[in-house]
């Protein structure tokens, strides 16, 4: 089984219902982390809550660059990245390979009002993913790893458990994994979602990150967007990963770029 485990909550923001559920998923000790969304209707609720003793220091930014409407103008402007209303509907493949300047620096300039955002509020995030992994978009994932290293914060890796992953993605998600690592310094051994670990793909030992949209399930329990109706994330945890402690991003220290620390597996 991995050594430390970090369960975290994508979406915080994105409703109150959402908030609702992620802060009773804190204070079960069902999660142990959470990435909030900066331009969604309850991102200031979430910040709010974020100052609870259960999450403090456990709260990431969730960057997004697929709903809603960006924080930024330039991005707006752009059709790959915004339809002609200004709402966001990214055109950009899963299979590029570079962005021409002009939308590197819109990506640049949305992340940091992104994160501009949280710090306005209150909220120091502890580390770096994205919404529906815009940052497994290589020069995406490029960005927010260079920006996670200039704040000094961890960024999640691209998933790389997974029965489902072919051979030609594991070989580009080695790739960029090992990308991301060299730009951003810190990082988890291992990223995974609640179907791989029912899956018992746990790895034998490191730093396990397990991505979740928790739901309620009933009133004590929770379910996930991942897992079947009626399916009890709870139970699979405790199934899964008894006895390993559930830690926050906080644990990492990122290294500093050109530092050649990159000791983590990929």
């Amino acid at each position: 089984m991995p050594s430390r485990v970090i369960v975290n909550a994508d979406d915080f923001g994105l409703s109150e219902h959402t908030n609702a559920v992620i802060l009773r998923a804190f204070h079960s000790g069902l999660i142990s982390s959470a990435t909030a969304m900066a331009n969604m209707p309850a991102f200031k609720a979430a910040c709010a809550l974020a100052q609870q003793p259960a999450l403090r220091g456990r709260v990431g930014l969730h960057f997004n660059l697929t709903y809603g409407r960006p924080l930024s103008k330039a991005i707006g402007q752009l059709p790959q990245f915004c339809t002609a209303s200004g709402e966001f509907d990214l055109g950009v493949s899963r299979k590029c390979l570079r962005l021409g300047r002009a939308a590197r620096e819109a990506v640049e300039e949305e992340l940091a009002a992104q994160w501009q955002h949280c710090l306005n509020l209150g909220l120091m995030p502890s580390h770096l993913d994205s919404h529906q992994h815009v940052h497994n978009i290589w020069p995406i994932g490029e960005i927010v790893a260079r920006f996670a290293a200039r704040e000094g914060v961890p960024v999640r890796l691209a998933r790389n458990l997974g029965h489902n992953i072919n051979p030609a993605k594991r070989v580009f998600k080695r790739l960029l994994n090992r990308r991301l690592r060299q730009l951003a310094g810190a990082t988890a051994d291992y990223v995974c979602t609640p179907v791989d670990l029912r899956d018992g793909l746990a790895p034998a030992d490191g730093l396990l990150e397990i991505v979740a949209h928790p739901s309620a399930l009933g009133s004590h329990d929770f379910g996930d967007a991942y897992l079947g109706t009626g399916e009890s994330l709870q139970a699979l945890l405790e199934q899964r990963l008894a006895g390993v402690p559930r830690v926050g991003y906080g644990v990492l220290t990122a290294t500093p770029v050109g530092s050649g620390l990159l000791g983590e597996k990929v």
